[in-house]
């Protein structure tokens, strides 16, 4: 069977917004933190594309599809034990050795889950409205049988009063326009709302910035119940300004421990200058992706805390 859609195809993209939008022509679904794949299946065969037009098959050997002639939009996932994803374990798969990858697929095997059916057999359905494609998408699995191949479809709702969990305990919203065609490599018609967090972290140290005499990250800790202080991850996101004027705010606080590579207590961190600093200064930080224990990206300092305790900044604010 020839399929309407190959690859390279550019997936249609979310543009970035504070609130989740209300109206008729609003659906939605939980954010999932992922690889966003593309799938041809053309009969028995599958080619998982990378949002970058990259194949991804060989790295999740596990993935199968029901046999048919169909092009899903979609996401590769590791679930974790606390309900939300792992990406953590998911960054891992894309390994250069076959072995590595087969270990991995048995011990942290990977999921597909469909949001858009973008052909079906020889027609392409990216011109219809979204409505359309996920009746057709919910069809298809019905009839393929896709539970029993581990395929899941993404919830999805009317109503965004709904969405509270999903901005609460997930990753966030995506409200799709159900009126809106597909539209490749675009940010028309899909709106992501990220989930937001916030904690309360000790400076555990500092590094450098490109220019001298100046920060360019923060270090960020949290007290685990052994007492011991772990990296949860790092701040860049300073004013040119505080670059500037953060050396001299944190010198009385530097223990004189200083090194370049990589601390194994500071592992996941780029191998780049540090300056460790006395574990009592705290600030809040908000964040939007977290995995494994540690926050990823999307880190930004909110305030210092000088009201608060360093000892009361637990790992605990990271579950």
């Amino acid at each position: 069977m020839a399929l309407a859609l190959s690859p390279p195809l550019e997936p249609q993209l979310a543009r970035s917004a504070a609130e989740v939008p209300v109206g008729e022509r609003w659906s939605y679904e939980p954010k999932f933190d992922g690889f966003r794949a593309i799938a041809f299946v053309d009969g028995a065969q599958v080619t998982l594309q990378s949002r970058g037009g990259r194949p991804l098959e060989r790295y999740f050997p596990e993935l199968r599809f029901p046999a048919g002639g169909y092009v899903l939009d979609g996401e590769i996932v590791i679930d974790a034990g606390d309900g939300g994803q792992d990406f953590g374990a998911l960054q891992q798969r894309i390994h250069p050795a076959a072995s590595r990858v087969a270990l991995l697929s048995r011990s942290t095997p990977a999921t597909y889950v469909a949001f858009d059916l973008l052909a079906l057999g020889g027609e392409s359905l990216i011109g219809r409205p979204f409505a359309e494609r996920r009746a057709a998408l919910e069809e298809l699995a019905r009839r393929s049988g896709f539970d029993q191949a581990g395929v899941r479809v993404t919830p999805v709702t009317r109503d965004p009063a709904a969405t509270g969990a999903w901005l609460g305990d997930g990753e966030g919203v995506v409200a799709k326009d159900r009126r809106a065609p597909y539209r490749p490599g675009e940010r028309r018609g899909m709106v992501k709302v990220k989930r937001v967090r916030t904690i309360d972290a000790v400076l555990a140290g500092w590094r450098p910035g490109k220019e001298p005499g100046t920060v360019g990250s923060l270090i960020l800790g949290l007290f685990g119940p052994d007492g011991q202080l772990r990296i949860v991850g790092h701040s860049s996101g300073l004013s040119a300004r505080e670059k500037r004027e953060l050396p001299a705010r944190l010198a009385p606080y530097e223990t004189g421990e200083r090194g370049r590579g990589e601390p194994s207590r500071w592992q996941g961190e780029r191998e780049l200058e540090w300056i460790a600093l006395r574990p009592e200064l705290v600030v809040e930080v908000a964040f939007d992706h977290a995995s494994g224990g540690r926050i990823r990206h999307g880190t930004r300092i909110v305030r210092w805390r000088t009201d608060k305790p360093a000892s009361e900044c637990r790992i605990e604010q990271m579950s």
